[in-house]
């Protein structure tokens, strides 16, 4: 892990509706992880736990009313590509859903990690990530120190190096047409993820802060951030304001750093400052996780 000294700073962008306000930020001193966790740390918590990851576990058909049984096994989303051009308002036309997708096997039942313990570990819900955190001893950070840490040290840059657009170099993230021409990126020409360490550390010293996976944090999420100048947040369930939307039933948490599925056209989100939503059991070929501690009182 690296430790990080904590303090001010400028949090949030103007770059998506969801990135604002812009506003002065505090956190105290943490240590986090240098990169993602990996297939094979993940691996060593499974055999030393026995645990069970969501996307391993049966479905349960109340939450499912009128749905066949044959559709309710175990499975995860899988990222497909397209055969040409579509329509990129409709994210259904490269998701699906695939039994048998899971940690062990990203892409479905044919699919495995072999050869690919030092990538990051994928298909992860929240609470498989916050289980693998506290048996390490760790926790998940919360959204306001993941951003201070991908951002380096450096103040309201665009992204985690500076303001010069990706050449395929300084992160993983989608080179070419999507979702459907994808040409790699890095020195491996990476098409999905890479292994951790693969890019140029940030100014902390860390690792694919942007691009590779989108990587889980505590916070619960919000459609704007909470600036604390202005918004009281002195009770367990203000910080809980807005993570349900209506209709649904699952909390939604934040995640950060954008992922290899990235692309200007349509996802400029491997950048510091942007954030997105994603239901608490969700599990999908391009979402891991890292951990965070809080630093020690001498």
């Amino acid at each position: 892990m690296i430790a990080l000294p904590g303090g001010a700073y400028r949090m949030g962008s103007d770059f998506y509706p969801e990135e604002g306000p812009v506003h002065e930020e505090w956190v105290q001193p943490f240590e986090l992880d240098r990169h993602a966790v990996t297939n094979a740390e993940f691996a060593e918590f499974v055999a030393a736990t026995g645990y069970v990851t969501t996307a391993e576990q049966p479905l349960d058909p109340a939450m499912f009313p009128g749905a066949q049984l044959a559709s309710l096994e175990p499975g995860a989303l899988v990222f497909t590509p397209t055969e040409g051009p579509v329509d990129l308002r409709d994210w259904r036309q490269w998701w699906r859903w695939v039994a048998g997708a899971n940690w062990r096997h990203p892409y479905g039942p044919d699919s495995s990690i072999g050869g690919k313990d030092d990538h990051p570990v994928v298909q992860v819900a929240y609470a498989d990530a916050t289980a693998f955190a506290a048996w390490a001893g760790k926790r998940l950070p919360t959204e306001a120190e993941w951003e201070y840490a991908a951002r380096g040290g450096l103040d309201q840059a665009v992204f985690a190096w500076g303001d010069e657009p990706n050449d395929g170099m300084r992160a993983n993230s989608w080179q070419g047409r999507f979702p459907y021409l994808n040409t790699g990126a890095g020195t491996g020409s990476w098409v999905g993820s890479a292994p951790v360490g693969s890019f140029p550390p940030n100014g902390f010293g860390l690792h694919e802060m942007t691009g590779n996976t989108w990587e889980w944090t505590s916070t619960w999420w919000t459609d704007r951030l909470q600036d604390p100048a202005t918004t009281c947040m002195c009770s367990p369930d203000s910080a809980r304001s807005g993570s349900v939307a209506p209709g649904e039933a699952t909390p939604r948490h934040v995640t950060k750093g954008g992922s290899h599925l990235c692309a200007p056209e349509y996802c400029l989100r491997y950048r510091p400052a942007a954030r997105s939503a994603q239901t608490e059991d969700s599990s999908t070929t391009h979402l891991g996780f890292r951990c965070a501690r809080s630093s020690r009182v001498e």
